[in-house]
């Protein structure tokens, strides 16, 4: 029955608390936070609260945010980005130590994480805000993403379908769906989608078992 369930289990089916107040946007020039040595990936694979749970078990991972990039809708909330009129995509805003895990490396796991062959679908999750996505912030970014997905393509029998595109405005989500797995690991999305994915990257040796990302 569990399995069965899955099949209409989706990000944005799942119980969502009372909205909070957003934090501000950032823009490609933002400086990372806790360092000034961090590098940002603005990347999107569907559901953010499953990317956000692969990111946060990479050593090197220094912070991870849940918001919206890629539309034109300013300051979005998540009821407007679900109703597929803004042209945002949920991504995550990776902050890394580039001392410690590469932005190509970052790449790796991201094609791993999800299925970038579906175009604007991850499961039961459909619609053009869980396209598969990458924003780049400078040039350097955009060729690394570019060799890429070439690499990656010998990995996948269907065509890849990730957009690569320049990053103008993240905005980052509202606070509840901030390490939404890590406080609601016993909600049904949690435990059906993104505990499994977990599982299978764990078990891979792509991540590793417990979040690593500062608090």
């Amino acid at each position: 029955m569990l399995a069965l369930g899955a099949l209409n289990l989706s990000c944005s089916r799942a119980e969502q608390p009372a909205p909070t107040t957003k934090p501000n946007m950032s823009t490609p020039e933002t400086k990372a936070s806790p360092t000034n040595h961090a590098e940002i990936a603005d990347l999107g694979g569907g559901c953010f609260w499953c990317m956000e749970a692969v990111f946060e078990r990479l050593p090197g991972v220094i912070s991870v945010t849940s918001g919206y990039a890629g539309g034109t809708t300013e300051n979005p909330t998540y009821r407007e980005v679900c109703t597929e009129t803004t042209g945002h995509a949920e991504v995550t805003e990776v902050a890394f130590d580039p001392d410690k895990i590469s932005y190509a490396k970052l790449l790796e796991v991201f094609w791993q994480a999800h299925d970038p062959t579906t175009l604007n679908r991850q499961g039961a999750d459909v619609g053009t805000s869980y396209r598969s996505i990458i924003l780049y912030r400078d040039e350097k970014q955009k060729l690394i993403a570019e060799k890429s997905k070439l690499a990656a393509q010998n990995d996948f029998r269907n065509p890849i379908v990730t957009e690569i595109v320049p990053l103008k405005k993240f905005y980052p989500a509202e606070d509840y769906h901030q390490e939404y797995f890590d406080n609601n690991s016993s909600q049904g999305y949690c435990q059906v989608v993104i505990a499994p994915k977990l599982e299978k990257l764990e078990k891979k040796k792509v991540i590793e078992t417990e979040p690593q990302t500062t608090k």
